[in-house]
């Protein structure tokens, strides 16, 4: 079988049980790609496995190229075959450990943001196996910030900072939360706000900092305990001539929220007029940004009133006042316009924070 797009878990058996478990498993998930040892290549061949020799030579090459793994064998063959590549816990994919008996689902790696506490759970009861979580949120029946973060769709800036949330909520100390748009709002206890710099960092546990969390769209120097977490609430409205490059697009965009102080993290559209729906270095530009790309007709743009610098030459050559800044408007569905256009001889890029947290 192929790995392709649709291929987000990766089996790996080296036994007959192994085997059979890992079949019933993708009879709920016929996406899923099987890999097995060279002495189960007989008896897996009609389940189109990709077979291996040496289990920590394979697992390296296909790691990172599946969102999860579950591996039905002993938990320190896995431990071994898996340490060398493991990264981030912000990148890690999921790792589910399996026993050859299907007893127990046990999430091993990235059980918060990978999703191996969640699989782990699937995985169990598709087998009648008891989940095995260890991660002491969860076990202490406590919100960890990484999963709140995750469910609420706000990026983590400096993951380097979750131990130190995280460990606040189990131990029921005062967090420090700026918040102005309300993303985390009743989802942590024994919350303390603040606006731009946290109260006196003196009264934390033993003389420490207390634990804080910033979800904002602006740039800024946190201490190492202030986690900072990136909304989507930034929409870039965009104009250029026919044929203008994907880099000198980009380079304007990096520029004026640099300038502006604003996060790229926070960047969740952009916008243009409908006449560039076909402009290939624009579409290349959200496409490596993985960004949706919305475009409005010249009546949609020409119906937003009061657009900060209309453009006479745009309205000769176009048909309408203006392109980036009322196409930021729009998408960021008739939020407030927060960077007005900002020109080069190509582009013209201008800035909107999203209307549901304006």
């Amino acid at each position: 079988m192929a790995i392709g797009p649709k291929s987000n878990i990766a089996l790996w058996v080296v036994t007959p049980n192994g085997l059979n478990l890992a079949r019933r498993l993708r009879a709920k998930w016929p996406h899923a790609v099987l890999f097995c040892s060279r002495r189960m290549a007989h008896a897996c061949r009609l389940d189109q496995p990709h077979v291996f020799d040496a289990l920590p030579d394979t697992v390296g090459v296909h790691f990172s190229r599946f969102q999860s793994h579950i591996f039905i064998m002993a938990s320190g063959i896995v431990v071994r075959s898996i340490a060398s590549h493991l990264d981030s816990k912000t990148t890690d994919p999921a790792v589910v450990v399996v026993d050859d008996r299907g007893q127990f689902a046990i999430s091993l790696v990235s059980g918060h943001l990978g999703g191996a506490n969640q699989l782990a759970c699937r995985t169990a009861d598709l087998l009648g196996a008891a989940a095995v979580i260890t991660t002491a949120t969860d076990v202490n029946a406590k919100p960890a910030i990484d999963v709140l973060a995750a469910a609420r769709g706000l990026k983590i800036e400096n993951p380097a900072a979750i131990k130190a949330v995280n460990m606040a909520l189990l131990t029921d100390e005062p967090i420090q939360v700026h918040d102005p748009y309300n993303w985390l709002a009743g989802a942590l206890p024994n919350v303390v706000l603040y606006d731009e710099t946290p109260a006196d960092r003196s009264t934390g546990p033993a003389g420490a900092e207390p634990a804080g969390v910033r979800v904002d769209d602006g740039i800024c120097n946190p201490a190492p305990r202030v986690l900072v977490l990136r909304p989507p609430s930034l929409v870039a409205g965009i104009g250029c001539n026919r044929g203008t490059p994907r880099e000198e697009i980009h380079d304007l965009l990096q520029s004026v929220l640099a300038q502006s102080a604003l996060s790229p993290a926070s960047l969740c559209r952009l916008a243009s007029i409908d006449l560039k729906a076909d402009e290939a270095g624009l579409c290349a530009l959200a496409t490596d940004l993985e960004l949706t790309l919305d475009f409005f007709t010249k009546e949609e743009l020409s119906s937003v009133e009061d657009v900060p610098t209309p453009s006479t030459m745009v309205a000769k050559h176009v048909g309408v006042p203006s392109v980036c800044e009322a196409a930021a408007i729009l998408a960021s569905r008739n939020g407030r316009l927060i960077v007005p256009k900002h020109s080069t001889r190509n582009v013209t890029v201008a800035i909107a924070r999203m209307a549901s947290i304006s």
